[in-house]
């Protein structure tokens, strides 16, 4: 059994512009993604989600393309699909970082292994720990506090108990949009705050105050990438718990992470750790170490929520206190796969089926 094609798709997503991403890592109008497909010579076929932003990860649509096309291709065309974790090492050897590429391709062969075995994706990762149902936090953009507000109304609208607000730019002004979210939702609704490493750690200290006052749940990425010695020093201040996401993309930072004891959670999800494998491997890391872990997102659309809903699903340590950001299809007003990924009481849901349970439509009509 051996891969015989890996092709890509273009595709991209314009943001609902009444809820588009600004954060102190930059602005998000518009999604751009990467398709991934990948045959077997029994003629099955994977599908694989890169969601690429290069203020984020440095990856670029057209970059990964051609780094599928002309580095990661052809040494994978030939090989078994179902040795994954040999195919994986081998793309580490030929390309170095790109982390949402290699996720991209990682995910088109657990989901043609797992249509191969007639299996939902989850099954590969080890089977179920916990119900389908996984609780999410809406992300409101750093917007002038009236339009936090309505962007905060809409969550409660259309189900979710939680959300995240970014700040990370002027200390007073984001303040100002956390008030106006807690006086919009009430008291009972749960807010986090992500500073996208925006604040200094003088203006994160500054901040921690207020933040204890309004009732923050947590405290998203402080200050800069890596500095996990004034992220210790911020922990050892507030009772809020502190998670990190730009700092931490591999297993090496997360155990970094961990030696300063510098975070009370880790934000991981497959794109950004360089596939479903490498993320769990992180969550096993944080168990041991008596930590927990939230997904992130980069605005997934729904073939790569449901990549995120697998791991969601299967993984360890996933924290119950904190909602998730498996929210990138409710930002859009279309939807590129044959089912939408589907949200209830404030959660999204595991979709059924084999493999991810959801296949994208650019490349429907090839892949039957």
């Amino acid at each position: 059994m051996n891969i015989t094609q890996i092709e890509v798709y273009r595709a991209s997503l314009v943001v609902n512009p009444k809820l588009a991403i600004v954060s102190a890592a930059g602005t998000h109008p518009e999604s751009q993604y990467l398709v991934v497909r990948i045959q077997d010579d029994s003629g099955v076929c994977g599908f694989g989600e890169a969601t690429l932003a290069p203020v984020w990860s440095g990856e670029s649509q057209g970059g990964a393309e051609v780094a599928i096309k002309h580095i990661l291709a052809p040494a994978l065309i030939g090989k078994d699909p179902r040795n994954i974790r040999s195919l994986a090492a081998e793309m580490d050897r030929l390309l170095i970082g790109n982390p949402f590429t290699k996720a991209a391709v990682e995910m088109a062969l657990l989901d043609l292994t797992a249509r191969l075995l007639s299996t939902p994706l989850v099954t590969l990762l080890g089977g179920k720990r916990r119900g389908d149902a996984i609780p999410l936090k809406f992300s409101i953009g750093a917007f002038s506090p009236a339009k936090a507000a309505r962007v905060a109304a809409h969550a409660v609208g259309i189900g979710l108990k939680s959300a995240k607000v970014k700040v990370g730019f002027d200390l007073a002004g984001d303040m100002e949009r956390v008030h106006a979210v807690r006086r919009e939702v009430g008291e009972q609704f749960h807010i986090a705050v992500d500073a996208n490493a925006g604040w200094t750690e003088s203006e994160a200290s500054q901040a921690i105050p207020a933040l204890e006052k309004l009732g923050v749940n947590a405290f998203e990425q402080p200050i800069r990438r890596g500095d996990f010695r004034g992220c210790a020093r911020l922990r050892a201040k507030t009772n809020i718990p502190i998670i990190l996401d730009e700092s931490i993309f591999t297993a090496q930072d997360a155990m970094e992470a961990l030696r300063h004891d510098c975070c009370d959670l880790i934000s991981l999800y497959p794109g950004k750790n360089g596939g479903i494998l490498r993320s769990l491997a992180i969550a096993e890391i944080a168990t041991a170490s008596g930590i927990e872990c939230i997904i992130g997102s980069n605005l997934e659309m729904d073939l790569g929520a449901s990549a995120m809903l697998h791991l969601a699903v299967a993984m360890p340590a996933l924290c119950k206190t904190v909602g998730h950001d498996i929210i990138g299809p409710l930002y859009y007003e279309q939807h590129l796969t044959d089912t939408p990924i589907h949200y209830r009481d404030g959660c999204a849901i595991l979709p059924e089926g084999i493999g991810l349970g959801v296949r994208p439509l650019c490349a429907i009509k090839t892949a039957i």
